[in-house]
């Protein structure tokens, strides 16, 4: 699973430049009905849970990261909200003691894409058993009946482009066996600033289903128009 400590001091600043709606996010989440206790898997610095604690301060919130400079970041931003929670966990081997009756990740350890007429599943985790295992620790954190949503963004592609602060932002996408590889650069002038890659595996959508059927979610389709933010899965 990725480390991001090298991109942390310039997460905010790349993913509040437009590549992510994080407005549109918390929207989606907050229409979930009957919730109480919600968990975050990857909640990086914090942008997603800081939006859905403001909206929904009866909430119960706990989110985890495995990268302590980017829970650090969190921690500030957190602050102001008592009811919310950070721990640094490997998913692979999570245990916060205690079930949620919601959780959800987007762009964290897995999300999908558009894939034809269907989705692929993206992993930060490169092993089979690993992603097996993280699954069925994540299941464990979820009532019975409760949700796992797991985000929609579009496909990878190369690119550059310029951020809020006038920096460029670019990524390179390789292939690689059963992925990719994604080198990201942030670029001030001629001077690189940071420089981070992460390697990606690629689940096609029956494959996805089988693992998040053997970890005890069902998927659960919803009638929408155009692509989803969020597919849904119910944990038996």
């Amino acid at each position: 699973m990725g480390d991001y400590t090298r991109m942390s001091g310039y997460y905010d600043l790349i993913m509040t430049s437009g590549y992510y709606d994080y407005d549109a996010i918390v929207d989606e989440l907050v229409r979930v009905e009957d919730v109480a206790t919600v968990l975050e898997i990857g909640a990086g610095t914090g942008l997603i849970l800081d939006r859905l604690a403001t909206r929904r301060p009866d909430l119960s919130i706990a989110g985890m990261d495995l990268t302590q400079a980017m829970l650090d970041i969190a921690a500030d931003r957190l602050a102001r909200h008592p009811r919310v929670t950070l721990h640094r966990q490997n998913v692979v081997s999570l245990q916060l003691g205690r079930e949620f009756d919601l959780a959800f990740s987007y762009g964290g350890v897995w999300y999908f894409v558009p894939d034809g007429q269907g989705f692929a599943m993206i992993s930060h985790i490169r092993d089979d058993q690993a992603n097996r295992d993280g699954l069925e620790r994540v299941a464990e954190h979820i009532v019975a009946g409760g949700s796992l949503l797991l985000g929609v963004q579009g496909p990878h592609h190369d690119y550059s482009s310029p951020i809020s602060n006038g920096m460029c932002y670019s990524q390179r996408i390789t292939p690689i066996d059963r992925g990719f590889r994604k080198d990201y650069r942030l670029d001030d002038g001629d001077l690189a600033v940071m420089e981070q890659t992460t390697d990606y595996l690629i689940y096609p959508f029956e494959q996805a289903l089988e693992l998040l059927d053997k970890a005890g979610f069902d998927h659960r389709p919803r009638t929408v128009g155009g692509i989803p933010l969020f597919l849904e899965f119910t944990r038996r």
